[in-house]
């Protein structure tokens, strides 16, 4: 089995995870600590399988990836760089647009 690869957070993922982890733990109180444990676990499963993220699409940068951070319902994105490390671009919450058909 393969090291696991260093993990490196960009500056303004760092901020949006600080800011995310800080909204968790004064917001839900049944669970303070899930967004911190959620990344955690995304971060060391893409450190260990940097492939298993599924590709992002419609960014600029070539070779993201993003994973799912289901009970918080955030998206984590990186990518795979030369030397090799993962590097973590982003974090937010994705929304989806779903055309609901009411009848009358």
């Amino acid at each position: 089995m393969k090291s696991p690869l260093p993990v490196r957070i960009v500056g303004s993922a760092a901020r949006i995870i600080e800011e995310a982890a800080a909204w968790w733990g004064r917001n839900r109180p049944k669970a303070p600590d899930a967004f911190d444990i959620d990344l955690e676990n995304a971060l060391t499963l893409i450190a260990s399988h940097p492939e298993i993220g599924i590709r992002a699409l419609n960014v600029s940068l070539e070779g993201v990836r993003r994973v799912h951070l289901a009970r918080v319902r955030y998206h984590l994105y990186y990518r795979l760089t030369d030397e090799p490390a993962v590097e973590v671009l982003a974090c937010g919450i994705r929304v989806e647009h779903t055309r609901r058909n009411y009848e009358s």
